[in-house]
């Protein structure tokens, strides 16, 4: 009878029981509520067993049967992955599911040529790209719903291994018109008591705030959004100004206004940008290609789609304490 449940419909079964949800699954795998619920359906059927109880306040819960199947569901479902890995090492081809996280902001700069670049290269993969904050990259790993992720060195936990490619300096964005865009740099002190827009990201959020608050400031937030596009429309239009790490070629917000990049003064620690894997979990040949790639794409001298870095210092260095703060 097994021979009659494909191994999608396995995925979306264990889909679905990670998530507690089929509207949840959905969303996060990019597959229909009704493909999953008729997946589902189709694996009880087949099996002649019930997998959830459904609970109209708590969604989704396993059985104690739906437990059992989905810890052999997983089971296949790597060793079906295996066998690309079997048949890719003895041919040659780079085949398989590789999924790969990538930190919001960066993903308009990098996905294009770096990850997606990698697709093309070996059209055998089956290439999915998840996009999130530091928070949902890092759960993603820990969870194997992703095999890994370019992000930043933000507040990494013990499971996490991270290699770092690139370092980011902070520096000031503001409208072309702001009292600040003729200056060479500006300090911390001097940026205080004017308008900020915050770029309100969990985890990037407190890594902009602890720059202030190391030299005993607060920064006088006028406006915040979750959007890197919003947040540099509003600078553009004269809000206030900004603290951003990313460097996009472009100079000109979306509705067409243009922003100038000025230097942070003093010595602040930077982002590191670079590539981040869950140590317990084994690295496919797939997943090392991919993070070879990457290596050879991202450095502290290029970063596709970012502008040069004109006034990073080469000779700053990463506090060793800091570097997973």
């Amino acid at each position: 009878m097994l021979n009659r449940i494909s191994l999608r419909q396995m995925e979306y079964f264990v889909a679905t029981a990670k998530h507690g949800s089929i509207a949840t699954a959905s969303a996060q795998i990019h597959i229909s509520s009704p493909s999953i619920s008729a997946a589902i359906a189709h694996i009880e059927a087949e099996l002649g067993v019930q997998l959830f109880v459904r609970h109209p306040s708590k969604g989704l819960a396993l059985t104690a049967i739906g437990t059992q199947l989905k810890q052999e569901c997983e089971a296949l479902l790597e060793r079906a992955s295996s066998l690309y890995e079997i048949a890719s090492a003895a041919n040659g081809v780079m085949q398989g599911a590789l999924r790969v996280g990538c930190f919001q902001s960066l993903a308009p700069m990098i996905a294009p040529e770096v990850i997606y670049g990698f697709a093309r290269a070996f059209e055998k993969v089956n290439l999915q790209m998840v996009e999130g904050d530091q928070r949902t990259l890092m759960a993603r790993l820990q969870n194997v719903e992703i095999d890994v992720a370019l992000t930043y060195d933000l507040q990494l936990s013990d499971g996490i291994e991270f290699e770092a490619l690139a370092r980011l300096p902070l520096h000031v964005l503001v409208s072309e018109l702001h009292p600040l865009a003729q200056q060479s740099a500006v300090t911390l002190e001097e940026l205080a008591a004017l308008p900020m827009v915050l770029l309100d990201l969990p985890m990037s959020r407190d890594y902009f705030l602890s720059v202030f608050a190391q030299k005993g400031l607060e920064p006088n937030i006028v406006a915040r959004s979750r959007s890197e596009d919003v947040v540099r429309s509003m600078v553009a239009n004269g809000i206030g100004y900004a603290l951003f790490n990313v460097r996009p070629r472009s100079n000109y917000s979306l509705d067409g206004k243009r922003f100038v990049r000025v230097r942070l003064a003093g010595q602040q620690r930077p982002m590191l940008l670079g590539l981040a894997t869950y140590k317990p979990m084994e690295q496919s040949h797939l997943t090392r290609v991919f993070m070879q790639r990457c290596r050879a794409y991202i450095s502290d001298q290029y970063i596709p789609g970012m502008s040069a870095p004109s006034f990073f210092d080469p000779h700053m260095t990463t506090p060793a304490a800091d570097s997973g703060a």
